[in-house]
C-alpha cells in the first residue's frame, strides 16, 4: 500500500518539476523577448552591417 503512494508522490514531484521547467523557459523567452525590444533599431541595423561584411570576406 505504502509504494504506491510513495509512487503517487514521485509522479506529482516529476510533474511539478516539468512545470517549472517550464515556466523557467517561459522567463528565459520572455527576457529574451525583452532583451531584443531594448536593442535600438540602429544598432540592429549595424549588426546586419556587420553580418553582411563577414559574409563577403568569406
Amino acid at each position: 500500500k505504502k509504494k504506491k503512494v510513495k509512487q503517487r508522490n514521485n509522479e506529482r514531484e516529476r510533474e511539478r518539476e516539468r512545470e517549472r521547467e517550464r515556466e523557467r523557459e517561459r522567463e528565459r523567452e520572455r527576457e529574451r523577448e525583452r532583451m531584443i525590444k531594448d536593442i535600438p533599431a540602429s544598432a540592429r541595423t549595424v549588426e546586419r552591417q556587420r553580418e553582411r561584411e563577414r559574409e563577403r570576406e568569406r
